[in-house]
């Protein structure tokens, strides 16, 4: 008798490994879709912001110093 009972939930636990393999690809698909939908939105923003695709941006480099700096001149006392 012990031995159909450990059949039995041994089959048992087969379906619930399978059930739970069956939620986790979900589980991956729909964070693999999600993952695109917002990379596709930032993609959006970004042209529409005016940024540059792969380069880096204003604020990561800064200005230059010849668009900060005024220009001046030194004069020498002989």
């Amino acid at each position: 008798m012990g031995l159909i009972i450990s059949c039995i939930a041994s089959v048992f636990e087969a379906i619930g490994v399978a059930l739970m393999a069956v939620v986790t690809a979900i589980g991956t698909a729909l964070q693999a879709i999600i993952a695109g939908i917002v990379s596709c939105f930032d993609f959006i923003v970004s042209c529409l912001t005016c940024s540059t695709l792969g380069g880096r941006s204003m604020a990561a480099t800064g200005p230059t110093a010849a668009t900060t700096a005024p220009a001046t001149t030194t004069t020498s006392m002989v």
